[in-house]
């Protein structure tokens, strides 16, 4: 096999390899809106890496998912479902809320990488 040949089958091996890495999906988490709360409240999910955050609003009325520590604040129309990619994050604790109710009421919640 020449030169030119090799390096042409070298780098296809190469981008095979690697194209492949990142073809990988990220675990998947579900959050469900239910009466206006987060369920579950608390969510564990692994540290150091990637991941999807499916939050599905079960509810006839939108709701929003609010985080400083996360730094997202995303609209969840009713009925309807959003994707949030987070991470990767360091192991730790980190709290969101829903939007404020007239009733004085808000949805809270924890993600807790580990």
């Amino acid at each position: 096999m020449g030169w030119p040949r090799f390096a042409v089958v070298m780098l296809a091996s190469l981008l095979l390899i690697h194209g492949g890495a990142a073809a990988e999906p990220e675990p998947e988490f579900l959050i469900q809106i239910k009466d206006h709360q987060f369920v579950p409240a608390q969510l564990r999910i692994p540290a150091g890496i990637k991941v999807r955050i499916v939050v599905d609003n079960q509810d006839d009325t939108p709701e929003e998912l609010d985080s400083h520590s996360l730094n997202r604040e995303k609209h969840i129309p009713a009925r309807s479902r959003v994707t949030l990619f987070i991470g990767p994050l360091e192991p730790g604790r980190y709290a969101f809320a829903g939007e404020e109710r007239e009733s004085g009421g808000v949805a809270l919640g924890v993600l807790e990488a580990q």
